[in-house]
């Protein structure tokens, strides 16, 4: 089998699957992506750039989708000289969030096309409105927020068949859409997420001078996100962070994530959600106590799950972290809110659960397990998360797609 992956942050979500195709000497995979990422064994990936910037005169509603036409473009040109070099797919799986799909149909008519459905957007009900602190949606708000689900739409008309890491993300799909689309998990690598006896974390003192050495069994807090910011719960987090360290005066706290936005809004006045919340919170901290340790490679943040003895996660009605999936399966206590995202998998990871902005409960709670020692951690399985099961069943859906030559 032939088989195209588009994604601009190629592997992504595509990693397992990608890897696990190309070890199979009867396939042949390719990947378009923007990407300078390394690629599994047995993949060729083929770069490309934008051909062209985008006009500063387009009209504002319009500029979300300028960029996705600008993508689908490049991509589109990438993959004609591909199939001038004489690769032609029998299926595409592709990423459709940032445009680069609109156009493949047109370049591969007779290839069968798989979308990967993460988010559809709403202006109620989801994310948008769940924080009573952020700002109401103007109309041209309301308006671009619509408008950026012209590309999901388009794409899912293209597909031949899609998948949806969730139910919950399944379920925020319109229904004819979701007759397309197969609940399976990206798949988590539960060898490689297991407690690590051995982690270990050094870090810089706060004078600058020492060093903090942190091991399992230390009483470490932690916090990830891509991004530290409401749509994650960080504003949360940081107002229960003082009470935590009041009650557990030899606790840490290891937080990981960029001062950038991946989702809703800036902080006011234009400064990171960090400083934000420090300007609020931080003369209640004893900051020799609290690690920021901005983005970190995932070799890193593994060995943080497995130094950490309570993980702290909140998230809004939106997109499930992988973290929340993978610092379960590794068997660390786990606190998380009781959005519709996390109950999807909460009792079934044993995880509990508190209410979203009951920072208070939340302080309380995380204190009362720090108080454990984690001598002996109870990783978590569950099938339908595993990477082989994941991987086995997108193949099913490709070779149904593509039945396979005799």
């Amino acid at each position: 089998m032939k088989v195209l992956f588009i994604h601009q942050n190629f592997p992504g979500q595509f990693v397992h699957l990608s890897a696990e195709l190309a070890k199979d000497a009867a396939n042949q995979v390719v990947a378009l992506t923007m990407s300078e990422h390394a690629v599994p064994a047995g993949v060729q990936a083929r770069r490309y750039s934008l051909l062209r910037p985008s006009a500063p005169e387009t009209h504002p509603l319009l500029q979300n989708q300028e960029s996705h036409v600008l993508r689908a473009e490049a991509c589109a040109a990438a993959a004609f000289k591909l199939k001038q070099d004489g690769f032609t797919p029998d299926v595409i799986v592709a990423h459709p969030g940032w445009g680069e799909a609109l156009f493949i149909k047109d370049v591969y008519p007779q290839a069968k096309v798989v979308m990967y459905c993460e988010y559809y957007y709403a202006a109620e009900g989801q994310d948008v409105g769940f924080d009573p602190e952020t700002p109401a949606l103007t109309f041209a708000d309301r308006c671009r927020l619509r408008m950026r689900n012209v590309t999901n739409l388009l794409s899912m008309e293209i597909a031949d068949a899609a998948i949806s890491p969730t139910e919950w993300q399944k379920s925020t799909y319109p229904a004819w859409a979701r007759d397309k689309i197969t609940v399976i998990h990206d798949g988590i690598d539960l060898e490689r997420v297991r407690f690590n006896p051995q982690a270990r974390l050094t870090l810089a003192g706060a004078d600058g001078k020492g060093q903090l050495e942190f091991q399992p069994g230390d009483e470490v807090l932690t916090y990830v996100a891509r991004n530290l910011e409401p749509v994650r719960g960080f504003q949360v987090f940081m107002r229960a962070l003082p009470e935590v360290l009041r009650r557990r005066p030899k606790a840490h706290a290891i937080i990981v994530g960029g001062d950038e936005v991946s989702y809703g809004q800036q902080a006011p006045g234009g400064v990171s959600w960090k400083a934000h919340m420090l300007a609020e919170v931080g003369a209640e901290l004893d900051m020799s106590r609290v690690h920021f340790l901005g983005k970190v490679s995932y070799q890193h943040y593994l060995n943080l799950l497995s130094i950490s003895r309570v993980h702290a996660y909140w998230t809004t009605p939106f997109v499930l972290s992988w973290s929340f999936l993978e610092a379960a399966l590794n068997g660390l206590p786990l606190l998380a809110s009781d959005t519709t995202p996390v109950l999807e998998f909460a009792a079934q990871l044993g995880v509990r659960t508190e209410k979203f902005f009951a920072h208070r409960a939340f302080a309380e709670r995380i204190s009362d397990l720090l108080a454990v020692s984690r001598r002996q951690p109870s990783p978590t399985t569950l099938p339908k998360l595993d990477k082989a099961h994941c991987v086995d069943a997108t193949r099913r859906i490709l070779n149904n797609l593509v039945p396979q030559r005799s």
